[in-house]
């Protein structure tokens, strides 16, 4: 899986959430990949919320995966959020749903300007 949105029809059978700085998503096939930042100097990036409970996304094929990236102080409903004034910062929001329900994970990062804020999806080693 190279995107987030390839765990479209793919069923998982767990989801470990790591201190809201990882999440590890397991597949009924045994492979694991994980959304995560690789942490430098000077920035922060964590799972600010998640909305919904993971649990309605085991063992249901996935139907919805996609993921949403907001660049500046404004949320998806472009509500001007004026708490978030760092330098440089994101909002990520990654959506994932099954017929038993719906999950929103909110991840928001903040850096002076010149680390990335970006959340990585990737294969686990």
């Amino acid at each position: 899986m190279k995107k987030f949105e390839d765990l479209l029809g793919k069923t998982l059978v767990n989801i470990e959430n790591k201190d809201n700085d990882e999440l590890i998503f397991t597949l009924n096939n045994g492979e694991q990949y994980r959304l995560y930042h690789d942490h430098d100097c000077c920035e922060q990036v964590v799972i600010a919320e998640i909305i919904g409970d993971l649990k309605d996304l085991i063992r249901t094929p996935i139907t919805l995966a996609e993921e949403i990236i907001h660049e500046q102080n404004i949320n998806p409903d472009g509500i001007k959020i004026p708490e978030y004034q760092d330098d440089s910062f994101a909002w990520t929001f990654y959506k994932l749903a099954t017929i038993s329900g719906y999950v929103t994970i909110r991840w928001y990062g903040e850096s002076n300007g010149y680390y990335s804020v970006s959340v990585d999806w990737g294969k686990c080693p």
